[in-house]
């Protein structure tokens, strides 16, 4: 079959599209055929190493880790899912034709979308699902999101409107109409505007998604007024009733995205499409700041 790979860290040309063999699913696992995987930012500082501290992997090593597509066949004693059965996940190895993954971290892809796109799905929204339910978000609250134009940002603003929260955002003129059309209420363009003049007054609640220096993290931090909460997806900000949120894989919480999504509740926006064999160039765009919102790979020459 055909993967990405490194088999060692560094820029955008470390990784390979390479044939291997196809994997074989052990005791407890499913063996997937890959309708699709999706790219995300993170993956840039795995395969550069910048999280080798904190997420140690063995050389080689096959990205992507959402993955959408079709169960072909069940390790010994999977009774959980059947041969043919449409799933979504958050697993190691997805920028593949196949790949394997244990039972229970797999659940049942909606039915309302194309099953490619499912894939922008696990990691993003579960990233979402965990900062919004940190916040504690009391309906009527200010929100601002910072970042919202992003993959993760779109499944905030749209949870925290389910939650009754008055949503500003901040998105580029790139990303504005995708933004409004998530149900945010104001749209703050960084790009030509600061924050600070932006607002008329201080927030209830912010909820960042942006990799933020000590500057500027104690500039986002004075938005909020006293009392108000700090949630960070990315960076730790120094300030009262401040919090980091480290996203895991949850596939109870991934089910009611899921039910969510099937509902007509969440809408899965996928910005691009891509063949498995562009992953190299998707990564220098994002380094550069050229990727908007969620982008499936598929795993097509």
């Amino acid at each position: 079959m055909k993967a990405a790979r490194i088999h060692l860290y560094g820029d955008a040309t470390v990784i390979r599209i390479e044939e291997i063999a196809r994997p074989v699913p052990a005791s407890g696992e499913v063996l997937i055929e890959v309708a699709a995987t999706s790219f995300n930012p993170t993956e840039v500082a795995l395969r550069s190493g910048a999280l080798r501290e904190v997420v140690p992997v063995s050389l080689p090593l096959t990205l992507g880790w959402d993955v959408a597509g079709t169960i072909v066949e069940l390790g010994e004693g999977v009774r959980t899912h059947a041969v043919g059965d449409q799933v979504i996940g958050w697993i190691d190895g997805a920028a593949a034709e196949f790949a394997v993954a244990g039972a229970g971290t797999v659940v049942t892809a909606p039915a309302a979308i194309p099953l490619a796109d499912s894939a922008a799905l696990p990691l993003a929204g579960l990233t979402a699902w965990q900062a919004v339910e940190r916040a504690h978000l009391v309906p009527g609250e200010r929100l601002l999101v910072n970042g919202a134009g992003g993959g993760i940002g779109g499944f905030v603003v749209q949870l925290a409107k389910r939650d009754g929260a008055q949503v500003i955002a901040t998105a580029g003129p790139r990303s504005r109409r995708a933004v409004l059309r998530n149900g945010a209420d104001l749209i703050v363009d960084y790009t030509a505007t600061s924050l600070g003049d932006a607002l008329d007054g201080q927030v209830d609640v912010v909820l960042n998604l942006v990799g933020l220096d000590e500057s500027r993290s104690a500039a986002l931090a004075s938005l909020v007024r006293p009392g108000g909460r700090i949630v960070s997806a990315t960076n730790e900000i120094k300030a009262p009733n401040a919090t980091r949120v480290v996203a895991r894989n949850d596939p109870a919480q991934l089910a009611e995205l899921v039910a969510l999504v099937d509902s007509g509740a969440i809408t899965v926006d996928v910005a691009e499409r891509h063949a498995l064999s562009a992953l190299a160039s998707l990564h220098g765009r994002s380094e550069a700041g050229g990727i908007r919102g969620k982008v499936i790979i598929l795993p097509v020459s």
